[in-house]
Protein backbone atom coordinates (compact mmCIF):
# COMPACT_ATOMS: atom_id res chain seq x y z
CA UNK A 1 0.00 0.00 0.00
CA UNK A 2 1.36 3.40 -1.02
CA UNK A 3 0.72 6.14 1.54
CA UNK A 4 2.51 8.84 -0.45
CA UNK A 5 -0.04 11.53 -1.31
CA UNK A 6 -0.50 12.15 -5.01
CA UNK A 7 1.16 15.36 -6.14
CA UNK A 8 -0.89 18.37 -7.14
CA UNK A 9 -0.01 19.42 -10.70
CA UNK A 10 -0.41 23.07 -11.60
CA UNK A 11 0.94 25.50 -14.17
CA UNK A 12 1.22 29.22 -14.67
CA UNK A 13 3.03 32.05 -16.38
CA UNK A 14 5.17 34.98 -15.48
CA UNK A 15 3.14 37.36 -17.62
CA UNK A 16 5.03 40.34 -19.02
CA UNK A 17 4.59 43.29 -21.36
CA UNK A 18 6.39 46.40 -22.47
CA UNK A 19 4.95 49.45 -20.73
CA UNK A 20 2.97 51.75 -23.00
CA UNK A 21 5.04 54.82 -23.74
CA UNK A 22 8.33 53.83 -22.13
CA UNK A 23 8.82 50.27 -23.39
CA UNK A 24 10.04 49.27 -19.91
CA UNK A 25 9.47 45.68 -18.81
CA UNK A 26 6.41 45.14 -16.60
CA UNK A 27 5.24 41.93 -14.92
CA UNK A 28 1.63 41.11 -14.01
CA UNK A 29 0.86 39.98 -10.47
CA UNK A 30 -2.55 38.73 -9.34
CA UNK A 31 -4.17 39.26 -5.94
CA UNK A 32 -6.20 36.31 -4.65
CA UNK A 33 -8.59 37.46 -1.91
CA UNK A 34 -9.04 33.88 -0.64
CA UNK A 35 -5.36 33.79 0.37
CA UNK A 36 -4.77 37.57 0.47
CA UNK A 37 -1.58 37.07 -1.50
CA UNK A 38 0.17 38.43 -4.58
CA UNK A 39 1.47 35.83 -7.00
CA UNK A 40 1.93 34.89 -10.63
CA UNK A 41 -1.20 33.59 -12.39
CA UNK A 42 -1.41 29.82 -12.01
CA UNK A 43 -3.81 26.98 -11.37
CA UNK A 44 -4.37 23.25 -11.32
CA UNK A 45 -4.37 21.18 -14.48
CA UNK A 46 -7.71 19.80 -15.64
CA UNK A 47 -7.90 16.10 -16.47
CA UNK A 48 -6.07 15.41 -19.73
CA UNK A 49 -4.84 19.01 -20.04
CA UNK A 50 -1.18 19.70 -20.80
CA UNK A 51 0.76 21.93 -18.43
CA UNK A 52 1.28 24.59 -21.11
CA UNK A 53 -2.42 24.63 -22.05
CA UNK A 54 -3.32 24.97 -18.35
CA UNK A 55 -0.84 27.84 -17.92
CA UNK A 56 -2.30 29.80 -20.84
CA UNK A 57 -5.88 29.07 -19.69
CA UNK A 58 -5.13 30.20 -16.14
CA UNK A 59 -3.59 33.46 -17.39
CA UNK A 60 -6.74 34.20 -19.41
CA UNK A 61 -9.04 33.27 -16.50
CA UNK A 62 -7.12 35.22 -13.86
CA UNK A 63 -5.87 38.26 -15.81
CA UNK A 64 -8.20 38.52 -18.82
CA UNK A 65 -5.17 38.52 -21.12
CA UNK A 66 -4.21 36.22 -23.95
CA UNK A 67 -0.63 35.01 -23.44
CA UNK A 68 2.04 34.20 -26.00
CA UNK A 69 4.16 31.63 -24.13
CA UNK A 70 7.91 31.54 -24.60
CA UNK A 71 10.64 29.83 -22.63
CA UNK A 72 9.83 27.45 -19.80
CA UNK A 73 10.97 28.80 -16.45
CA UNK A 74 11.99 26.82 -13.34
CA UNK A 75 9.40 24.45 -11.88
CA UNK A 76 8.44 25.19 -8.27
CA UNK A 77 7.86 22.33 -5.83
CA UNK A 78 6.45 22.85 -2.33
CA UNK A 79 4.04 21.15 0.07
CA UNK A 80 0.38 22.18 0.37
CA UNK A 81 -1.62 20.65 3.24
CA UNK A 82 0.79 17.71 3.40
CA UNK A 83 0.70 17.03 -0.35
CA UNK A 84 3.53 17.78 -2.75
CA UNK A 85 2.68 20.47 -5.30
CA UNK A 86 4.52 20.97 -8.58
CA UNK A 87 3.95 24.14 -10.61
CA UNK A 88 5.46 24.49 -14.09
CA UNK A 89 5.89 28.05 -15.35
CA UNK A 90 6.50 29.75 -18.66
CA UNK A 91 7.51 33.26 -19.60
CA UNK A 92 4.54 34.67 -21.52
CA UNK A 93 3.97 37.98 -23.21
CA UNK A 94 0.55 39.56 -22.75
CA UNK A 95 -0.78 40.10 -26.28
CA UNK A 96 -4.35 41.34 -25.77
CA UNK A 97 -7.14 41.52 -23.26
CA UNK A 98 -8.33 43.41 -20.22
CA UNK A 99 -8.68 42.48 -16.57
CA UNK A 100 -12.13 41.89 -15.09
CA UNK A 101 -12.24 41.31 -11.30
CA UNK A 102 -13.65 37.99 -10.07
CA UNK A 103 -14.05 36.13 -6.79
CA UNK A 104 -10.78 34.28 -7.53
CA UNK A 105 -8.69 37.33 -8.50
CA UNK A 106 -9.86 40.78 -7.45
CA UNK A 107 -6.84 42.87 -8.54
CA UNK A 108 -3.89 42.77 -10.89
CA UNK A 109 -0.83 44.98 -10.92
CA UNK A 110 1.64 45.63 -13.73
CA UNK A 111 4.96 46.41 -12.07
CA UNK A 112 8.63 46.72 -12.99
CA UNK A 113 10.48 43.53 -11.93
CA UNK A 114 12.06 45.10 -8.81
CA UNK A 115 8.68 46.33 -7.53
CA UNK A 116 7.03 43.02 -8.44
CA UNK A 117 9.75 41.19 -6.45
CA UNK A 118 8.96 43.30 -3.38
CA UNK A 119 5.19 42.79 -3.77
CA UNK A 120 5.23 38.99 -4.19
CA UNK A 121 3.96 37.31 -1.03
CA UNK A 122 5.93 34.05 -1.32
CA UNK A 123 9.74 34.21 -1.57
CA UNK A 124 9.72 31.10 -3.80
CA UNK A 125 8.02 33.15 -6.55
CA UNK A 126 10.88 35.67 -6.74
CA UNK A 127 13.29 33.35 -8.54
CA UNK A 128 10.83 33.20 -11.43
CA UNK A 129 11.24 36.96 -11.93
CA UNK A 130 15.02 36.53 -12.07
CA UNK A 131 14.67 33.73 -14.61
CA UNK A 132 12.34 35.88 -16.73
CA UNK A 133 14.56 38.95 -16.75
CA UNK A 134 17.64 36.85 -17.59
CA UNK A 135 15.81 35.26 -20.54
CA UNK A 136 14.53 38.59 -21.88
CA UNK A 137 17.92 40.30 -21.53
CA UNK A 138 19.58 37.61 -23.63
CA UNK A 139 17.13 37.79 -26.54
Amino acid sequence: MNDTPRPIHAAGCVLWRRAPGTGALEVCLVHRPRYDDWSHPKGKLKRGESALAAAVREVREETGHAADPGAELPTLRYPVDGRPKQVRYWAAEAVSGAFVPSSEVDRVLWLPPAKARARLTHPRDRGLLDALTQRLEHH
